[in-house]
């Protein structure tokens, strides 16, 4: 096996396409590791920020007796965190430069937030994961990066941070990144790049460190602004889980001179993955019938063909008894039908898992009853160890199970499809959301 390489960040030596689009992505490590404050720095030196802003945080640094801007407090905003000096929930922040829209989730650190942290991952495209120079790799480092693995974070910036209180020096770098890279390799992370930084100083975040010579990748801005998170989507199956059924009125200067309008029933939702187009014949599941799309409409305007995230409605050529629930899919490349699920879940209620209860499996717009079968292992996920068949499972727990469904649903894994390979549990009597899931 070919030993797992970090690099450090490329460095920029081209300008990068006006607006490449949108980046979504998280900050997660230990307490204390300066999280917040690198975000602050981020949008303070980005200049994404507002004069009341900037004079907010300058007033709440002066009432706490600091001597500095406290950068941190952009992010930390619940009154219950200032005053704690923590993060609690996920804080999210939005900004842009002239090259690329960002979405930031500042996940908290503590271990008990697990399932925060689970939520802000599951819609991120790269994770910054910040390491305190002075005291290497934590618990929480490989706590949260095996979660970003498991939710199909494609890119990890290994963020060592306060590398100022280090004098900067260039080995304990070198060893942290050594150390990362061996955990990296076991848990089968790739696609991971390395800068040392100070969030506090600002060195190497927007603006390129003078302290540290012997770096010479990109900063951090740099590298978010010109990092491609294109995926292929040439050979991706189509994935269309109908949202409701919609009659759609056609009027035009003839129906309307003579009263009559042209009426068609529609299908409406959004594609999950790959793409559709006037002609394409596809296939509507549970019906198991083939027919061919007429036309497409995309926020009321017919379109010929519409790509993964577009909202449409689809006309098909033959009448098929369709309502939510179902789904629209390749001719050619069916998901699988299932009454049972392999899944990793992370248990997000109080409440511990109740194993003769029965729960509603929300998958697309597709809901059913479920019981729990066998839990195979709990991951520890600190070590990576699997404890088999555990008699309980508690809040945060991350828990390998099989479920058995009332009805089938129509499934990829979450590898393939993070739209169709996800679900999330639901108390019958209560409602609330109480476990996340991936289908492995």
């Amino acid at each position: 096996m070919t030993a797992l390489s970090i690099a450090s960040a490329p460095t920029t030596e081209t300008e990068a396409p006006a607006n490449i689009g949108l980046l979504r992505f998280i900050t997660a490590g230990s307490v204390d590791d300066g999280k917040s404050t690198l975000i602050g720095r981020l949008l303070y030196d980005s200049k994404s920020l507002h004069a009341d802003q900037v004079s907010a945080i300058e007033q709440s640094s002066l009432k706490r007796g600091l001597s500095e801007v406290d950068l941190s407090l952009l992010t930390d905003g619940l009154q219950a965190e200032r005053e704690q000096g923590i993060t609690i929930d996920v804080a999210y922040r939005y900004f842009s430069t002239p090259k690329r829209k960002f979405i930031i989730g500042d996940a908290p650190g503590h271990e008990q937030y697990t399932r925060n942290m689970v939520t802000a991952a599951s819609t991120a495209e790269l994770a910054v994961i910040l390491v305190d120079a002075r005291k290497g790799l934590a618990t929480q480092t490989r706590r949260h990066s095996y979660l970003a693995h498991l939710l199909g974070v494609k890119h990890i910036v290994l963020a060592i941070n306060k590398m100022d209180s280090v004098d900067w020096q260039q080995d304990i770098y070198r060893q942290i990144v050594s150390d990362y890279q061996e955990f990296a390799e076991a848990l089968g992370l790739s696609n991971i790049v390395a800068i040392p930084m100070s969030a506090l100083k600002g060195d190497n975040v927007v603006d390129a460190s003078t302290a540290m010579s012997w770096y010479q990748g990109s900063t951090l801005l740099d590298y978010l602004q010109t990092v491609s998170t294109v995926a292929d989507v040439s050979n991706k199956a189509l994935r269309m889980p109908v949202q409701r059924v919609v009659r759609v009125m056609l009027g035009n200067a003839a129906t309307q001179t003579t009263g009559d309008d042209v009426e068609f029933r529609g299908y409406q939702g959004t594609l999950a993955e790959g793409s559709l187009q006037c002609g394409d014949t596809v296939m509507v599941l549970p019906a198991w019938r083939s027919s061919q799309v007429r036309s497409l409409k995309l926020a009321g305007k017919s379109v010929k063909k519409a790509v993964a995230g577009s909202a449409v409605v689809v006309e098909l050529e033959d009448e098929i008894d369709i309502s939510r629930g179902d789904i629209i899919v390749g001719n050619d490349q069916p998901p699988k039908v299932t009454r049972e699920l392999d899944a990793d879940i992370c248990w997000l209620a109080e409440q511990p898992l109740n194993p003769k209860a029965k729960y509603l499996i929300k998958h697309t717009t597709r809901t059913v009853k479920g019981l729990f079968g066998e839990l195979h292992y709990k991951i520890n996920v600190n070590t990576l160890e699997q404890h088999p068949q555990p008699e309980a499972v508690h809040m945060n727990d991350i828990v390998r199970v099989q479920i058995k469904l009332q009805q089938a649903l129509f499934v990829d894994t979450y590898a393939e499809n993070k739209v169709t390979g996800s679900f999330i549990v639901i108390d019958e009597s209560s409602l609330a959301t109480v476990a996340a899931g991936v289908i492995v």
